[in-house]
Parts: C-alpha cells; sequence; structure tokens
C-alpha cells in the first residue's frame, strides 16, 4: 500500500473567514475525519463555544489549534448565547462545536444559533460528519425518507407514549440512545412499533465500530444490546402500511378537500396513506359532486 496523502495536492485554497457564527460539524470519532473547511473556521476562531471544552480541546491539540473556549451546555448555554452575541457585534469569528458531529441536532448550541439570527447576525453552517446520517448509511434500511427523533424520554410510561407518535410514519426512523437504557428502549419499540426491521449502530468510525442488524424483537434480546459501551444510534424501519377501508379514504379525502385544492388534497392523501393519487383524485371530484 501506498503512503496515505495528508491533504489533496490540488484542493482548493483556504478562503479568508470573515465575521459571523459557524456552526462546525467535529468528528464523531475518527479525528480525521474533520473537514478542510473546518480547520480553515477553527483556525481563525477569535472564539470556540463548545459543549464539553475537554473534548474539544483534544482536538484542536491534534491540529495545532489555540482559541479561547467557551463552554455552551445545557446549563451555560444562555450565558454562551451572550458572550457570542458580544464578539459577533464586534466582527469576530466565533466557532459553536458540539462534543462530536454535527451542532445544533439534539444540541444545546440551538440557544447559540436562535440568539444569533434574532439579532440579524450571520449564521453559516460548516457541514460534516454525522452520527444519524452514518448509522442510517450502513443499516441497509431505506434512506430516501427518514425521520430523525433524537433521545426519546427515559422512562418506560413516557417513551412508549412518544412511540406511538411515531407508529402511523410510513419511513425510516433514527433515535440516539445510551447504553444503560438501549435494551429496555429495544423492548418498547418491538411493543408499539411492531414487527420492523432494524440496526444498532454504535462507535462509529471508532476502532470498535459495530453494527448489529435484525428485527426490533431479536434486537431486544440480542447481548450484544445488553448496555453496550459508546455513542448509539438506532435506525428502525418503515412500518408496512396497513389497508385503508373506502370508509377510511373518503374521510381523508373529505377533510384535505375543506383546506386544499381538490388536487393538492388527492396528493395529500397519497402521501399520508400510501395510496396511488390518480384514483384519489377521481374518488375526490366525485365526493364534491355529491
Amino acid at each position: 500500500m501506498s503512503d496515505p496523502v495528508l491533504f489533496p495536492p490540488t484542493a482548493p485554497p483556504s478562503r479568508p473567514v470573515s465575521g459571523g457564527l459557524y456552526l462546525v460539524a467535529t468528528p464523531i470519532g475518527n479525528l480525521r475525519d474533520i473537514t478542510l473547511r473546518a480547520l480553515d473556521v477553527l483556525a481563525a476562531a477569535d472564539l470556540v463555544l463548545a459543549e464539553d471544552t475537554r473534548v474539544t480541546a483534544k482536538l484542536m491539540t491534534a491540529y495545532g489549534l489555540k482559541a479561547k473556549l467557551e463552554r455552551c451546555d445545557d446549563h451555560a448555554s444562555a450565558r454562551a448565547a451572550q458572550v457570542a452575541i458580544e464578539h459577533l457585534k464586534d466582527g469576530a469569528v466565533v466557532a459553536l462545536v458540539s462534543d462530536a458531529g454535527s451542532p445544533m441536532v439534539s444540541d444545546p448550541g440551538f440557544v447559540v444559533a436562535r440568539a444569533a439570527i434574532a439579532e440579524g447576525l450571520p449564521v453559516h453552517p460548516v457541514p460534516g460528519a454525522s452520527s444519524a446520517l452514518a448509522a442510517l448509511c450502513i443499516a441497509g434500511l431505506p434512506s430516501d425518507r427518514f425521520t430523525f427523533a433524537g433521545f426519546l424520554p427515559p422512562k418506560s410510561a413516557a417513551r412508549k407514549t412518544a412511540l406511538e407518535g411515531l407508529r402511523t410514519e410510513n419511513q425510516t426512523l433514527i433515535f440516539f440512545e445510551s447504553g444503560p437504557r438501549l435494551k429496555d428502549c429495544l423492548t418498547d419499540m418491538a411493543e408499539v412499533l411492531g414487527q420492523r426491521d432494524a440496526a444498532v449502530a454504535r462507535e462509529l468510525t471508532k476502532l470498535y465500530e459495530e453494527c448489529v442488524r435484525g428485527t426490533l424483537a431479536e434486537l431486544a434480546v440480542d447481548p450484544r444490546c445488553d448496555a453496550p459501551k459508546g455513542e448509539i444510534v438506532i435506525v428502525v424501519g418503515p412500518g408496512k402500511a396497513e389497508a385503508s377501508s373506502q370508509d377510511d379514504i373518503d374521510a381523508a379525502l373529505r377533510e384535505a378537500m375543506q383546506r386544499l385544492p381538490l388536487g393538492e388534497a388527492a396528493s395529500e392523501v397519497s402521501h399520508s396513506l400510501n395510496l396511488p393519487r390518480k384514483p384519489l383524485y377521481k374518488r375526490a371530484l366525485e365526493l364534491k359532486g355529491q
């Protein structure tokens, strides 16, 4: 094997980084998954807001970067927003990072970005690693449409209630979960969502990366899913659509026709019930004439 190329020899040159808030995605495990643009922004930053400054300090040290670090976790996000606004109004470059992956996804940095937007200050994305998308890629489940549902409630009753609200979603679902709660979470998912294919991905891009696939019921009793270590993403495939009765179809069309033009109503019901649009539009015309 040839020696790895550290940086593409023909990579576009870096551009000057203007003042603003930059939402910088960082590696979810493998430190080499940082982007060249992320390094440019972190090198130019006057201030870096970090969910855990110790984690971010390791990343900065690995690439020889130095910048003032400010804590921005659930307890400090309001103060961090005030500090960021003061810097941004002076034209500073402020970088916002989470512990790993893309900021703003189940992340306290939302408070900072929201405050900057409210002040009319520039906010820029610096895309990169995402554990949710990485898990979706290797799950082997439909990826054309998906819902990211983040962390479910820790208690079983509340968790089941949240899952009930997602039961009719006809698309792949993505969740975050902790190791100690994984088994109970999978058990509740199997009970509420039924016999669906799923995958549990953990330690993505790290040395012990693992993806366990099976039905929700199979995963709930799989020893590999019994309180594993590391960051965990659960990907659940869409359920099989239940046949809709004609009464259900007519009721859905009538409701949609009260809000939308005929064609749009047929399209909405087609999407929600997973039925072909053409016969729905014909039925909508019949209902309108009644």
